[in-house]
Order: structure tokens, then sequence, then C-alpha cells
């Protein structure tokens, strides 16, 4: 029996006192506990009705979760407490202790907690829990609590008792869950009792040391929005008194997730609160994920922010015609991008010759797909066109190797399998369905072994497969609009169909990425792919050029940056496909032009309202869900270019920590959806966040892209270049000073609030000009009717109704372009462009 006592905190251990609906957050945590989890082999239900939308699908419980339900819940369970303690969980932002991360394959996670809860007379303790997983409680050696509903990132509650008696009490907690790829696992223990509990943790620091770890895990920030050559800086808001080590390490946030660089450093006491890691500089551009641990043993505390690092903040030297951007990016990719397949297609492109970069991109790609890794449907449609256009230039040998992984994949729902792959979303459908298709087409006498099915029988399904995911967003549109983050997913199976499939999947397919080319076209501003977005993550949000999505930009439009992206990139440079020619004028309008365009994706319909000018760029997604909860949509967002990090927008937070990743996160998606209206270059919100526990909202200001910000009365003015701003909201704007969000966060407190934003673009008196229009603007909220109205200087009244919706000058304006295709609602460059708008450009 693995015993052993609970080491006793004496009078000087580190204490906190719990109030009433507060909750226990310090605990002494043991390293992660997982292991391969995966059932017996089965098919699953094919839910898919080819009827796309954001958020939780519910698509049956895979063979592992099955076989965990049997097999886990109320199973005997000794409890452990001779376990060393890795780190400790500090009360901080998060009400929550979380452990959330992403696993390929299906994995039992778990861990061990402890702590003590001292009371001067015997007590019933109330407390409400709340989990995704599992949970038991030990009180004093003995269970008290039991809680295991196990639904795949579906929080469950409910209220346990423990029984303490006077004095302290030791306490054990397990927390457990099945990790399926995404997995949000967490417990949350609030008190629901009047009387404060004081909560003690068993570690060998006192009450100072574990208050200072606690504010150094807590207000820790890169000291600048993006590191251009320049040794990565950390800034916490306090100095420590003493002299801690921080080993950091610096992990790409790509499938493969590559340490980049490691480093061990001393936060010297009584110094200031930055911490200069000189040798973590010039690593691969791109937005990283930052791992700390603070501390040594069981007296540190981990944490993990994100940063971004660019080699240049200058855009490319511009290549004169599609041809050469396309080699230029090629070449750039062979060397430089990610190990991942796609670089394997630039290195056969250009003849660059790197073996061990090709074995070991190879061995890790067949690896993935042999162990039907969550996502090898991204690398296993790449692989195929390098075996469908290279084989005669490969080694027999891993010719061979690559024929075995595509018969013995599994292709879709129906054949057995006992993975956690994601087949539903959108992305996933055309992904699984294109490599169907093209294994078939490729290997058509072969026989695959999961399915029994030859590859004609394989490429015949993949057909009818796709004609249906064609059929649905033909109609309605992607449900993933805009979003940085899936559409070079999508340009995956799209590059690929139009390059191998037959003649008539191959035009529908290339008349899909005409039209997000299309869109990319109209949402892109210097260079930058912004916009509002059906999904959307930190990584991506914050990342300005840095996203995979960017470099495509560049190589159709002619301005912007590459980077190490290469999930579809090479496969666009390889290819005979080009983007329709009217596309590069949009996407870099000439002085004095502005344009609006109005368009609908998604079965959900996301209504889309896109207004940009030489310099600015207002995007949002309007009636969208209003006063729902949210996912991740991102549903207003402004864009500058007068730096590539000069981005702006407005939202409900749905969680509480500020480098959580929970969809929605603090940033990226809403914990509440708002009405938003957009008419040129006026876009009005209003947050009704009455039902949600966060009762504020807030803006993000990509600080270090703006030349000016200026904070006056309820109103938030910026500046980048020739690109202004203006946020303006009802309650008032509170510029947060500290913290993780230091100087780069504006919340308006309050359930309802009146958010507007502007943009406009000229030279320095233009920008003065645009100041004092701001100033004669007449701008008013009635929380009791939820109506919004602002009236520019001789202007008409733009008003927006909570209950109704839009008026100008009191006519109302429903939103009316239902299409998929983007239509130009205004263009000043047109003939009789008319006097509606813009007001401030």
């Amino acid at each position: 029996m693995k015993t052993e006592s609970i080491k006793q905190p004496d009078d000087k251990a580190p204490t906190y006192s719990v109030a009433e609906r507060q909750t226990i957050t310090a605990w002494a945590v043991s390293a992660l506990i997982v292991s391969y989890f995966p059932g017996e082999p089965a098919p699953a239900e094919d839910r898919v009705k080819y009827r796309f939308i954001n958020g939780f699908v519910d698509v049956g419980d895979l063979p592992c979760r099955k076989a965990f339900w049997s097999t886990m819940v109320g199973r005997a369970l000794i409890p452990d407490t001779s376990w060393p303690t890795e780190s400790l969980y500090l009360p901080g932002s998060n009400r929550r202790v979380e452990f959330t991360g992403f696993w390929h394959v299906p994995t039992h996670v778990r861990r061990w907690l402890k702590g003590t809860f001292r009371t001067e007379a015997p007590r019933t303790l109330n407390l409400a829990l709340k989990t995704c997983g599992g949970v038991r409680i030990w009180v004093n050696g003995q269970e008290a609590a039991r809680f295991e509903p196990f639904k795949r990132n579906v929080e469950s509650a409910t209220e346990i008792m423990l029984p303490l008696a006077a004095g302290d009490n030791e306490i054990l907690v397990h927390t457990e869950d099945l990790a399926e790829r995404d997995t949000t696992w967490f417990f949350e223990l609030e008190m629901l009792d009047k009387e404060p509990l004081s909560v003690l943790l068993p570690v060998a620091l006192d009450q100072d040391e574990v208050r200072e770890l606690e504010a150094l895990s807590r207000g820790v920030r890169p000291a600048r929005d993006v590191f251009v050559n320049q040794p990565l800086e950390i800034v916490f808001d306090t100095a420590p008194g003493r002299d801690l080590p921080v080993e950091l390490k610096v992990v790409g946030h790509g499938h493969e997730r590559p340490v980049l660089a490691h480093s061990k450093l001393t936060l010297h006491a009584h110094q200031g609160g930055l911490l200069i890691a000189e040798d973590v500089c010039g690593i691969a551009d791109g937005y990283h994920g930052i791992h700390m641990t603070i501390g040594s043993g069981p007296g540190s505390v981990t944490r993990v922010i994100d940063a971004a690092f660019m080699s240049s903040i200058s855009p490319l030297p511009a290549e004169s015609s599609l041809a050469a951007r396309k080699w230029q990016a090629l070449e750039y990719s062979a060397r430089f991008g990610a190990n991942r397949v796609g670089r394997l297609i630039a290195m056969m492109e250009t003849g660059h010759h790197d073996q061990e970069s090709f074995d070991r991109i190879i061995d890790a790609t067949l690896a993935s797909i042999d162990a039907r890794e969550d996502c090898s449907d991204f690398i296993m449609v790449p692989l195929l066109w390098l075996l469908g256009a290279y084989a005669d230039r490969m080694p027999d040998a891993v010719v061979a190797r690559i024929r075995h992984s595509v018969r013995s994949y599994r292709y879709w729902v129906d054949e057995p399998g006992n993975d956690a792959m994601w087949f539903w979303s959108e992305n996933h459908v055309l992904c699984f369905h294109t490599s169907q298709l093209l294994a078939g087409l490729l290997l058509p006498d072969e026989v695959f072994s999961a399915s029994g099915r030859t590859g004609r029988q394989q490429a015949e399904l993949g057909r009818e497969r796709l004609g249906r995911w064609f059929d649905s967003v033909e109609a309605h549109g992607l449900a993933e609009w805009n979003s940085a983050a899936y559409y070079p997913i999508d340009f995956i199976g799209l590059l690929a169909l139009e390059r191998w499939a037959e003649a008539a999947m191959s035009a529908r397919a290339r008349a899909q990425i005409d039209l997000i080319f299309r869109m990319i076209a109209l949402h892109t501003l210097a260079g930058v792919p912004a916009g509002s977005q059906g999904r959307a993550y930190d990584k991506e949000l914050r990342a300005g050029p840095l996203t995979e999505l960017a470099p495509f930009a560049q190589v159709a439009f002619g301005t912007g940056w590459l980077n190490n992206g290469v999930a579809a990139l090479t496969m666009f440079c390889a290819g005979g496909y080009e983007p329709p020619a009217d596309l590069a004028e949009l996407a870099s309008l000439s002085r004095g032009r502005s344009v609006e365009a109005r368009y609908s994706q998604g079965l959900e319909s996301g209504k889309l309202v896109l207004f940009k000018n030489e310099a600015a760029q207002l995007s949002t997604v309007v009636d969208h869900k209003t006063g729902q909860k949210g996912h991740q949509q991102h549903v207003i967002d402004i864009r500058l270019a007068g730096h590539p990090m000069a981005r702006l927008w407005v939202n409900h937070p749905g969680e509480d920590d500020p480098w959580g990743n929970q969809r929605p996160s603090y940033w990226a998606g809403n914990g509440i959806l708002p009405r938003v209206a957009q008419h040129r270059d006026v876009a009005l919100l209003i947050e009704d966040t009455s039902d949600a526990r966060h009762a504020w909202t807030h803006a993000y200001i990509g600080r270090d892209g703006l030349d000016d910000l200026i904070i006056e009365d309820k109103w938030l003015i910026a500046r980048s270049g020739r690109g202004f701003s203006a946020l303006w909201a009802s309650n008032g704007l509170e510029l947060i000073t500290d913290g993780p969000t230091a100087g780069r966060e504006a919340r308006s407190h309050g359930e309802l609030c009146g958010w507007a934003g502007i943009v406009g673009c000229g030279n320095g008196d233009a920008f003065k000009t645009f100041i004092e229009r701001l100033r004669r603007t007449t701008i008013s909220f009635d929380p009791g009717l939820r109506r919004l109205s602002l009236t520019p200087p001789g202007g008409p009244a733009i008003c927006l109704s909570y209950a109704d919706g839009l008026s100008i000058g009191g006519e109302a304006r429903p939103f009316t372009h239902e299409q998929p295709q983007p239509i130009l609602t205004h263009d000043s460059a047109a003939s009789g462009a008319g006097t509606d708008g813009p007001f401030y450009s």
C-alpha cells in the first residue's frame, strides 16, 4: 500500500484563507501520469450530415471512452501519498485547478494533489465540485468524495461534504480523465460555507516564499508583442527577495511541438522584475510558447505564456511575378520550413538536399499516420502528393514504407479503429475524404487493410463523400470563415484535389480556392490577413504575419512575409493553380480608395461585413447567435497598416486566465456573443453578459504596433502609420497597467455595455481631423432599451437596437447579402459611389 504521512505543516507553512464562493487552488502537485488507453477497435456511427457548425458536436462515444467507463469508473484505487511534489499549484487568475492539454492518441491522464485543511473545531465542509474528468478526495486517509462523470470536455457539477476534524486534516485529491485530442481537464472546489477555511501547503517553504512564487507566476508576461532579432525578455510585476532559478523552453505551436530553445537562468533578487534570456535569440520566426519553471524542485511553479519572434519587421522584397514568388517560397520552405511533409515537397521541387531532415520527417510522418494520431489526416494528403509526384526520385524502401502506411490507414468512421482522430469538423471531413480519394487513385488495385476495400472502391467512396462536402460549402459557405488556423487546412484538401482529382472534382476545388483567396484578399492589409473569424485562437490572433495563412497572402498578392508554415503552402507553390488576377488590388488598395464587402458564410449564417481603406481595416460578423454562449467566433477586428502587429478587437472573455486555451478563451472567442452591426467604417456592439460570471468586456491592444495611443473619457484612439482607429465604450475604459495584460488590455466594467469601433486613414493632419470628428460625434447608450446610437458630424444617426437591429437615419437596415460570394457594396473608385458613408475615412 503506497501510503505515508503527508508532511504536516508547521506554524510558518503557507496559509490561505478561502471565503464563501471562492475556490481552493493551493495544492502540491504530482508529476503527470499517462498511459495509452485505446479500447477495442470498432467502427463508429457516421453522424456527419455535412451541415457544419462551430462548437460542440455530439459524435457518440469512441471505443476508448466505452472501455474507460467500463473499467475505470468505480474501480478500486489505493490512495498514494509517496510521490514527490513536482510543483505547486498556487492561486492566480484561474478559479480552477486545470491541466488542459492536447493528446493525439487516447491517453489516460491523471495527477495526485495534496494539501492541508485546518479548522479550530470539527466541521462538515460543504463544497461545490465541478470537473471535466473524474475526482476522488480522501480526508485523513479515508475516501470522502467520489465524482466520476467522465464526459468529454463537458463540465459536470455536484455538491460534496467533507468531514473535518479539529486541527490539521490531510487532504489527498486524485484527478483523471481520458484525453481524446483537445482535452479540457480540471476540477473546481468552491466554498459554500460562510465560515472561511484555512488551507495550508505541505511544503518546505515559508509564507513569504510561496506568496513570492504566486506573484511571479501570476504577473509574468513578455516584454513586448514581438521580438525582432532581439533576445527574449520576460517581465514580472515584482522582483523576488531571493535569487530564483528559472528554466524556460521555447516550444513551437505546430503539430510536432518542437523545442526551439532551452535556457536556464537566474532571476536575481531586488533587481527589478526583468529576466533577459540572451541565448534565446534568432530562433525560427513564429508565435511560440514559453514554458517556464520558476524555482526548483517542490518549491517551484510552472507557467506557460506566448511570444512572437521575427527576423525582420519589414516585408520581403517584392517579386514581380507569381511564379517567382512561388519559387521564392519553395526555396525558403526547403531550408526553413517546419519538419512536416510539406517541407519535403519543397525540397523535391528545388533540389535542396538534406538527407538527415528528409529521413527525420519521413519517420515522424509515418509514425503519426501509423499510430492514427489526431490530425494525421492533415499530413496524409501532402504525403500522397509526395508519393504521386516524386516516387521515382525517392528510395524504393521509402516508397514501400509510404505505400504500406497508406494501405493501413483508417480513412473514415465506418472502418474499425480505436483512435482519437476527429472526423467531424468541416476541415477534417475534407482532408479525410481527399485522402481516401487520392489513396485509391494512386493504389487502385491494392487492398486497404482497415476497410478491406480495394483502392478503386476507396476512391469511389471518397468521390461520393467529397461531392456531399462540396454541395454543403457551395450552398452555405465555410463555417470556419476567415480562420487563420483553418483556411490553410482547407487548402490542404482543396489544392490536392485541384492537382490530382478528375476534371469535374478539380474544377469544384478550383472554384472554392478562388473564393477563399477572394476572402483573404479582402481581409488582408499590408500583407497581414486579419478580420473576423469563425474559429480563432490566441496563437493566430496575436501572431500578425506569423500565422500559417500569412505566406499565402505574400505569394498570391506580392506583399508580406514567409514563415515556417508548410502544411499547404508548398502544394500551392508546387502546383499550377493561380488566384484570380483582380485580387492583388483588393489586397492592397490604392491611396484614396475604400471598399465595403458583404456576404455570408456557414450554415449558421456568419453575416460578414468588411470595410477597408489604404491603411485601416474594420471587419465584423453581424447578428450572429446574439446572446448565446460563444465558441471561437471572433466578432470584431481592427487592423492598421503601420506595423504587422497593429491590431485591436473587443470580446467577452470566456475564461479567467489570459494565457489559457479554452474555447472560448480570454481573448479568442466570446463567453456571450454580442449584438453587432456595421455600416462602412463604423461598427456598433451591444454586450449583454448578465448571465455570465464575467460582468465586463474588454479590448485587446496590439501596443507594439501603435505610434499613438490616446485614452480619454470613454474613447481609445490609436494610430499606426497612416491607419487610425477608435473604440468607444459606454461604461468607460480602464487601461490595465500590471499583470499579464499590462498595457494591452482596456476593460469596460458592467454587464450591459455599448461599444463602437471606427477606422480612418491619412497623414498627421488627417489624424488630428479624425480626433476632432470623434470629439464632435454624438454617441449614447440606453441600457434599459439596450439601444446604442452614434451620429457622426454632419451624418445621420446610426442606431443599433439589441432587439430590432440596425437603422440609419431612422430607416431599418437589415443584412440582405446572404450569398457566399462577396459583393462590394461600396467602392469609392466606382462611378456613382454615393454619399452613404464612409464617415471618418
